[in-house]
């Protein structure tokens, strides 16, 4: 996860600062985790007073990865490359995939120290060499295609699921995101699969305004189009790119309208 406000790429990399908004603990409290601090608190509740729903939002997003890798895991897929996975809540990567399939192997890929923290203590819950961690910024993706750890860990010459959950929403366009999906993708094997959540404003027009300097280098915004372009040369499966609360939704999920999760998401194939 990125920290907040702005500031160099290298001042926010592996520091842990508890006077320092981070989203990956403001996203903890908002899941109701106590792995937080005051400082993202307070800012968790000024984002909540202008959009209550961000909670109703957060989980929708949570709940529609945990369906995808279930999806996936289910189809034969072992290997989950989960970068920016943010701190440990019920449902993470490897309890889902290995629900699925004991044998499943997953690597977390995050910047932030208090993630990797927990990273490392998740490696005592599956099979030995069943899970890895690598200190990863996804703005810097050939740092991490050449990480030893995750080839370690994960084989390069089968399928690989990259899972970028409500990460590349904090990546503005000048760090050329579209460039890093596509440089992370070029890199799979074919059958490789691509999770990818991305919070818009489509549906809350007003909200980026709304929120000011607090969403400043913390949420950018984009439109369908230019979410769907992440995916581009692979095959989305059905529903396509659409609401996290509309992949293949429970109940629940698909009660939520769009104004209450106001995220897109889909899951597509490498040919």
């Amino acid at each position: 996860m990125l920290s907040v406000p702005g500031g160099s790429a290298e001042s926010r990399k592996s520091r842990f600062d508890p006077d320092q908004v981070n989203m990956a603990r403001v996203n903890n409290y908002w899941l109701g985790g106590k792995d937080n601090f005051l400082v993202d608190r307070m800012y968790g509740e000024k984002v909540m007073l202008i959009w209550p729903n961000i909670v109703t939002a957060v989980r929708a997003n949570r709940d529609m990865l945990a369906r995808a890798v279930r999806y996936l895991a289910g189809l034969g897929i072992d290997q989950f490359l989960d970068i920016g996975p943010g701190l440990p809540a019920p449902g993470n990567t490897h309890e889902v995939a290995q629900s699925v399939n004991p044998a499943a192997r997953v690597v977390y890929g995050d910047n932030d120290v208090l993630v990797m923290a927990h990273a490392r203590a998740l490696l005592a819950d599956g099979p030995p060499g069943s899970i890895g961690h690598i200190d990863a910024d996804v703005r810097m993706p050939q740092q991490i295609l050449d990480n030893e750890t995750l080839w370690a860990t994960l084989d390069r010459r089968r399928p690989v699921a990259l899972i970028l959950g409500a990460v590349m929403h904090l990546v503005p366009d000048g760090a050329h995101p579209h460039d890093v999906v596509e440089t992370l993708k070029d890199a799979l094997a074919p059958g490789s699969a691509l999770v990818l959540t991305h919070g818009s404003t489509d549906f809350l027009p007003g909200l980026s305004d709304a929120l000011g300097d607090l969403a400043r280098g913390a949420f950018y915004s984009r439109t369908y189009d230019e979410v769907v372009k992440f995916f581009g040369g692979w095959d989305l499966v059905d529903p396509g790119l659409t609401l996290v609360s509309e992949w293949r939704p429970d109940e629940t999920d698909s009660a939520l309208s769009p104004e209450q999760v106001s995220a897109y998401g889909g899951v597509a194939f490498k040919p």
